[in-house]
């Protein structure tokens, strides 16, 4: 390396995969919690270290030149192999761990994520806590990848061989019919979950195979608008007590119903890469279950006790 050349940081090569991955410079610096101006820094001065041009950053979205290609998939094997440094690192003492990954549904990030990362960081103090917030399977893919050590999402199948994770079962829940005030959803449209995502898909799956073809005007990404929509009398909507919990200003405003036709349910797990934290995994999932138990099973039946064990911990 010449005098005045930089270094390349893990860091640098994180902030590069995010960018090259989320076609951004803002997108990938939400994704990492800093500055646009800190990605482009890092970016700079990756591209200083190897000599070469990496991305085109006129270009909207990115575009990774030739030598960003070719460095990417070392890139990733990089920060692959940093992963698993960390974490048999973290097998010999958990107590000395110094970063945790986790990737959680937004369906907890109301209560029962702070709660558990309260709990955490009380007994791991030397810990830095790192939290992204997505869709299951894009969840689920990054702890494929590695880039997360702990992921809560829906259950769903991955392109990976089997025996690479383990299962931690949470929580089961129905999908529940909601309405406005008074309305008679025969005579509504449906406000649908986008079937960009895993529950969206589980949805339109179900309709179809039951020959269903309810007109759907809306089709959206959060609760919160869908729930504010249907409360206004702009239609009606599927989705779980969770979602429900998750945006509890609109309860007050909607009415809640077993499905009008076949029922349709979704279980939600903690997965992990297989023996890799050791205890690490059962014990956060024995958290969220006591949690979810408290924040969201005994009150959602106590508000509709017909839920039964349709509604429960696993």
């Amino acid at each position: 390396m010449t005098e005045g050349q930089g270094r390349v940081t893990l860091w640098g090569i994180e902030v590069f995969l995010a960018a090259a991955e989320e076609g951004s410079i803002s997108t990938a610096a939400r994704r990492l919690g800093v500055s646009p101006s800190a990605v482009s820094q890092q970016l700079s001065s990756l591209e200083s270290a190897l000599g070469a041009v990496l991305m085109d950053r006129s270009a909207r979205p990115l575009s990774i030149t030739p030598a960003g290609t070719m460095f990417r998939r070392h890139a990733q094997v990089i920060l692959n192999a940093e992963a698993e440094a960390r974490a048999e690192l973290a097998m010999a003492d958990l107590s000395g761990l110094t970063t945790l990954r986790l990737g959680m549904i937004e369906d907890l990030d109301a209560e029962v994520t702070p709660r558990l990362l309260t709990e955490l960081a009380a007994e791991l103090k030397g810990c830095r806590f790192h939290l992204e917030t997505g869709a299951s399977h894009h969840l689920l893919e990054q702890l494929s990848n590695r880039a997360l050590d702990m992921v809560v999402a829906a259950d769903a199948t991955l392109d990976a061989p089997e025996g690479w994770r383990e299962v931690h079962g949470l929580l089961a829940e129905p999908f529940l019919a909601v309405a406005p005030k008074g309305g008679d959803i025969g005579n509504l449209p449906l406000i649908q979950y986008t079937t960009r995502h895993l529950m969206g898909r589980q949805i339109a799956a179900h309709l179809a195979r039951q020959n269903l073809r309810i007109g759907a005007r809306f089709e959206l990404d959060s609760y919160a608008p869908i729930l504010a929509m249907v409360a206004a009398g702009a239609g009606w909507t599927i989705l779980t007590p969770l979602a429900l919990h998750h945006a509890t200003r609109f309860r007050a405003e909607v009415e809640v119903h077993p499905l009008p036709f076949e029922p349709l349910a979704r279980s939600l797990s903690l997965h992990a890469r297989a023996g890799v934290l050791r205890d690490m995994p059962s014990d956060v999932a024995i958290r969220l279950r006591r949690l979810l138990q408290a924040q969201v099973v005994e009150p959602s039946r106590a508000l509709w006790p017909w839920l039964g064990d349709t509604l429960r911990t696993l």
